[in-house]
């Protein structure tokens, strides 16, 4: 078994250790044994990698995926979502615990890593519920979760309206120095709204989700956070008013991260069109000016992290009228490509792009890799910056098409996907050990 590689001539993007620039980059044993400016001989039987052109760059994280296993299964499972986030060039995903049996108890943790060491394709760390069955009334075990594998605590999609049990989940988790993850929405606000409350909504005739339902559960959560000196981890931000409390939150130095999705950078309500339930999710598309506002948000640190919130539906769950139509998108496949059009439009620069989908995501969360240093796990994804690409939603590897960019040609894709030194995506096709 091939036991050296050799990256040669590449463009290596390395935000956390501050390089950019030609590099040639050995790995040998699954980890980055060196990277250096000066061509490097490739060791005896070493596979050698021209990568003339190319980017190579920490393997991407992404903090927020849903693999519907175990229970929804025809969605998509943990082999399927493991095909689809090494093909966008994800080598780590965080699994969120809203299965069909809630991921609150160690059995249901070691249920997703068991799947995961069988697909044998990319790190899933899982997070567990905060509250049992994600009911938002009894805090789940915490510690047993997190002795079974969990990085996380998260209702996900569920806010936690009870701001007292919010309390003690933030002060319990100190106890284990991780995350607490919230979907902030305040549900007496949101509470039949079909989308973003603007002109749109009223042309559609939709009732409509105004951004205080988010900001304003944010606010209180900072609140919260200040007085019990926790970890918070705000999720898809989406509102104008989100990004300033948090801007402001992080200046007096309140431990708050967050993540903003493809979707809510790219796209805003008017992406609903006629009623168009592949632009239907939670939070909703906000207005120009929220987009503005979380680009502006990715470039100057405020927003820490990329994540996909990855949401694979079937088609009967779209194919309904707006209302009834189930919130979400899939998103590991066309990541890379909405996150380079900023690059492409001077948005941001290219070693910002990389620090998001990367370093960020696994300092965020504590997680192995998002560098090259040496001794470094080789998880590497490798770039071709300038190729165009059309979106096909029929040749995913997710086992969902629920996509608003069917279509749509970006420019920029992954060539290869390697975790722990072995090629698991390379030009397209799957290079799984199975």
């Amino acid at each position: 078994m091939m036991t050296s590689v050799l990256f040669q001539r590449a463009r290596v993007i390395d935000p956390r250790n501050e390089v950019d620039g030609i590099r040639d980059v050995l790995v040998t044993d699954g980890r980055v044994a060196q990277v250096s400016e000066a061509p490097l001989t490739a060791p005896k039987d070493a596979r050698v990698v021209d990568a003339t052109g190319k980017w190579v760059v920490p393997g991407f994280i992404d903090l927020h995926v849903h693999l519907r296993e175990p229970g929804e299964e025809g969605k998509e499972t943990v082999l399927t979502g493991c095909r689809a986030a090494v093909a966008g060039g994800f080598t780590g995903v965080v699994a969120m615990p809203n299965t069909k049996v809630v991921n609150d108890s160690a059995l249901v943790t070691e249920l997703v890593l068991s799947r995961a060491r069988d697909a044998d394709l990319c790190h899933v760390y899982p997070a567990g519920a905060i509250t049992k069955g994600l009911k938002g009334e009894e805090l789940s075990e915490a510690g047993e979760l997190i002795g079974a594998g969990c990085v996380a605590l998260t209702d996900d999609g569920r806010p936690v309206m009870n701001a007292a049990l919010m309390r003690r989940v933030l002060q319990y988790a100190t106890l284990f120095d991780v995350p607490v993850m919230v979907h902030e929405e305040d549900l007496t606000l949101s509470a039949g709204g079909a989308m973003h409350e603007g002109a749109t909504s009223t042309r559609l005739g939709l009732r409509g989700i105004p951004a205080s339902a988010e900001v304003a559960m944010v606010a209180r959560d900072l609140i919260l956070l200040e007085e019990t000196k926790g970890r918070l981890h705000v999720a898809h931000v989406s509102c104008e008013g989100s990004v300033r409390l948090i801007r402001e939150a992080k200046k007096r130095g309140l431990r708050v991260t967050c993540e903003v999705a493809p979707h809510h950078f790219t796209l805003d309500d008017r992406a609903v069109g006629d009623y168009d339930t592949h632009a239907k999710m939670a939070p909703p598309l906000r207005g120009d000016a929220d987009v503005k506002a979380l680009r502006e948000a990715l470039v100057d640190g405020t927003v820490d992290a990329i994540a996909t919130d990855h949401a694979p539906h079937g088609v009967s769950d779209k194919l309904v009228e707006f209302e009834k139509g189930i919130n979400g998108i899939v998103g590991l496949e066309t990541a890379l490509g909405l996150t380079l059009a900023l690059v492409h439009e001077g948005v941001l620069t290219p070693r910002r792009a990389v620090e998001l989908l990367s370093e960020g995501p696994a300092r965020v969360f504590g997680l192995p890799g998002g560098h090259l240093a040496p001794g470094s796990p080789a998880d590497i994804t490798v770039v071709s910056p300038g190729e165009e690409w059309t979106v096909d939603a029929h040749r995913f590897y997710s086992r969902s098409r629920n996509t608003p960019f069917h279509g749509r040609t970006f420019k920029g894709r992954v060539t290869q996907t390697w975790v722990g030194g072995r090629c698991v995506f390379e030009d397209g096709q799957l290079k799984e050990s199975r």
